[in-house]
């Protein structure tokens, strides 16, 4: 049996920002700017925290809240928390099969996972490892409809129910740290190489035998002598269909029998389109502030698409997630639950399942007191009456 490093003990974070504290220390530099980073000038990273921060809880007293409800159905299914564990590429980058230690964490709290079409671990290697997961499969849509549909045809023999398809990631957003740390795609600084000698615990537990993992969904489509992780990203680049519309979209639509949601939305105009169209839901994202620098923060877009969306469409959102507080307001404005990105790839970054557990249990945890101390302890009795809002906040309370 592969015996992994385990990292720091994760059992001394009391939250995800200290999490965060013991995955930098533990990760080289150009790992953890990958896992961190925004694009530009971070803007929209750093609004999708102060977007949550900005807004207030008012609560009320004398509500008796020795049992708390945070159960939420959703998609059919009823879950313990409003949460699940969104889609995250190269993931081997932080923990070796980092997909599948994030798959069991999940799992084992009876939570979704969403495995990345640029997953180091395959869709058949995860299932196989957590034949038990309530797998979601992100699709980037790509230009070559043979790869497209086989990938489809893969993600349904492995019982995948709920597909996501990707819409803002078309190009890649201006990630100008990408680009001070390699001199040619693919290849380290001088600087940076030094920085991985000086992490050799990382080293021995994510390079150590075989170096980094290949992009495991897209290996097989790769030509042979290809089969690298130079040649994945090469194909998945030329791979990205730029001319992904509305009508590709209802084409998916009818080609996936199955739960489809879109994600990447922040204007209410294109979640009427997706009604129109016969989706799921969305996920109200702004790729957690790697894309598009300057948009808003995705907490901020989110009352407006509730507005016409709420009732009509499964309503999910991501980017800047960090305490139970943020889930409890998300819900608050209209979501029906969140999808967790960075937060649980620090946990996982630290100790693989034990640690991506972990920053779901901080979640959970800290999710469960705020509803008692807002006194509303039932998850489904809140409303945005319970927030206050601020000079910078653009809901109502009324």
């Amino acid at each position: 049996m592969r015996r992994y490093y385990s990292g720091p003990d994760y059992r001394r974070a009391h939250s995800i920002a200290e999490l965060a504290v013991m995955a930098r220390r533990r990760l080289p530099h150009f790992a953890w700017e990958y896992l961190e980073g925004g694009a530009e000038e971070e803007l929209t990273l750093r609004r999708n925290h102060q977007g949550f921060a900005d807004i207030a809880l008012l609560p009320q007293t004398l509500v008796p809240c020795s049992v708390t409800h945070p159960q939420r159905l959703l998609l059919g299914r009823e879950l313990p928390l409003p949460m699940a564990i969104g889609p995250t590429g190269y993931n081997a980058m932080l923990y070796r099969d980092a997909d599948i230690h994030l798959a069991r964490a999940a799992t084992e709290r009876g939570l979704p996972f969403t495995l990345s079409t640029v997953s180091t671990s395959s869709l058949e290697q995860v299932v196989a490892a957590v034949p038990e997961v309530n797998l979601w499969f992100q699709l980037y849509c790509l230009r070559d409809p043979k790869v497209q549909e086989d990938l489809l045809l893969r993600a349904a023999a492995v019982g995948c129910k709920t597909l996501l398809l990707t819409s803002d990631a078309v190009l890649l957003g201006n990630r100008e740290w990408d680009k001070r740390n390699f001199i040619r795609p693919r290849q380290l600084s001088l600087r940076n190489k030094l920085d991985v000698l000086n992490h050799p615990r990382w080293m021995a537990q994510t390079l150590w035998p075989h170096g980094l993992p290949n992009l495991g969904n897209i290996e097989r489509y790769l030509p042979s002598g290809k089969r690298t992780i130079e040649g994945a990203a090469h194909f998945i680049g030329s791979q990205m269909d730029t001319g992904l519309d509305w009508d590709a979209l209802a084409r998916l639509r009818d080609r996936w029998p199955q739960r489809l949601l879109l994600k990447g939305v922040l204007h209410p105009m294109d979640a009427e389109k997706a009604i129109a169209l016969g989706l799921d839901g969305v996920v109200v994202s702004n790729h957690g502030g790697r894309q598009l620098d300057g948009v808003p923060a995705s907490i901020d877009c989110l009352p407006a698409i509730a507005a016409v969306a709420k009732g009509k469409l499964t309503l999910l959102l991501d980017s800047g997630i960090r305490r139970g507080t943020d889930i409890l307001k998300a819900c608050a404005l209209g979501a029906d639950a969140v999808l967790l990105g960075r937060a649980t790839l620090y946990g996982v970054a630290v100790s693989g399942q034990a640690g991506a557990g972990h920053a779901l249990d901080l979640l959970a945890q800290e999710l469960r007191l705020a509803l008692s101390l807002l006194g509303t302890p039932d998850l489904n009795q809140l409303h945005r009456r319970q927030l206050s809002a601020t000079p910078s906040t653009s809901f109502t309370v009324s």
